[in-house]
């Protein structure tokens, strides 16, 4: 965790689930719109916000409709929503969250997929094999990314690797994850595709053909999003 950030913990009054407050010396912040973008802004390392850690099932998120946006569990039909195993994996793939102050615009028509943004701050998935928390703040080295189209919107996946992960220095761009962990991104892909069928909703598709996007490219579509974010700051619910 980020020196000085706490996790308030505190229960939804109307479903007694958890809601994770985020607070910096005290005072309640955003973790979307208050945590900055870059760790370290010349190695290019990012922050990370981790919702739903490695192998959990519990579909956490950062609440865009409630003040400070606290990460609580989403609820689909009344009830807390749930991600089903989905063979190879149980419950997530790896430890996915989010990255502060960004943010893909439904308003914008994507270049690359001809579609609009999802509304939320970019997806991130971090791929080393530490185990994470939800709430807990990581800095991570981008490796590349691919998108999905969820729900005709355009929802980017940023690869990253935990920066004190052992695998970290052996993994400087998306190529190299292939050779550390076999298979393991044509899964991941696949798994993005179909992880709401158990549902019965839709599967997802992949957009660029399913395309794996270079170091470089991922940080050029983080800092568009990032500029798209700023003028979101002044939104209702934004605080």
């Amino acid at each position: 965790m980020t020196s000085n950030i706490t996790i308030e913990d505190t229960l939804v009054a109307d479903s007694g689930l958890a809601c994770l407050y985020f607070q910096r010396n005290g005072q309640r912040i955003s973790p979307w719109h208050d945590l900055p973008l870059w760790a370290d802004r010349k190695a290019e390392i990012l922050k990370m916000v981790v919702e739903i850690p490695r192998g959990a099932n519990a579909k956490m998120e950062i609440t865009k409709e409630i003040t400070f946006n606290p990460i609580k569990q989403d609820i689909r039909d009344g009830k807390p929503r749930e991600v089903a195993d989905v063979p190879p994996f149980q419950g997530y793939p790896c430890n996915y969250g989010a990255i502060p102050q960004t943010w893909e615009d439904p308003t914008a028509i994507d270049l690359y997929t001809g579609v609009v943004g999802d509304d939320d701050p970019l997806d991130i998935c971090e791929i080393g094999t530490g185990m994470a928390q939800c709430g807990e703040v990581k800095k991570v080295k981008p490796l590349g990314t691919f998108v999905v189209l969820d729900e005709g919107s355009t929802d980017w996946k940023i690869i990253a690797v935990d920066v004190t992960d052992a695998h970290a220095e052996s993994l400087a761009d998306i190529q190299d994850v292939e050779t550390q962990f076999p298979g393991f991104l044509e899964s991941l892909k696949t798994w993005y595709c179909v992880y709401k069928v158990p549902d019965g909703r839709s599967p997802n598709r992949l957009a660029l053909d399913g395309r794996l996007m270079n170091r470089q490219f991922a940080l050029r579509l983080i800092g568009h999003c990032h500029e798209a974010w700023k003028p979101r700051k002044g939104f209702p619910n934004c605080d």
